[in-house]
């Protein structure tokens, strides 16, 4: 009955340097915390950990995005936007002040 809402706050890599971050979810339906916990259990460890282990396994697989691969899916998804050019924007900010 619950609605699962993943709320996401991540912390880390602060100047380059790699970091643990932090991780919360609000509004987990109980039933799924009753099963993350006995299937943590079943591993010999905490809730917590078994929750990095899922993490783990379910983006191992996930390759790392590149930049001309985010590029391309950025103007695939744009391509039936109308674009203003940047020296007509730049312009009109210019005539404001």
């Amino acid at each position: 009955m619950t609605t699962v809402l993943a709320v996401i706050a991540l912390r880390s890599s602060e100047r380059g340097t790699r970091m643990a971050g932090s991780l919360s979810i609000r509004n987990v339906d109980q039933d799924l915390i009753i099963r993350l916990k006995r299937r943590a259990a079943r591993h010999g460890q905490s809730a917590e950990a078994e929750v990095r282990d899922i993490l783990r396994q379910a983006l191992d697989g996930e390759p790392d995005a590149d930049f001309e691969r985010l590029a391309a899916e950025l103007r695939r998804l744009t391509a039936t936007r109308v674009q203003t050019p940047a020296e007509i924007l730049q312009r009109e900010g210019r005539d404001e002040r």
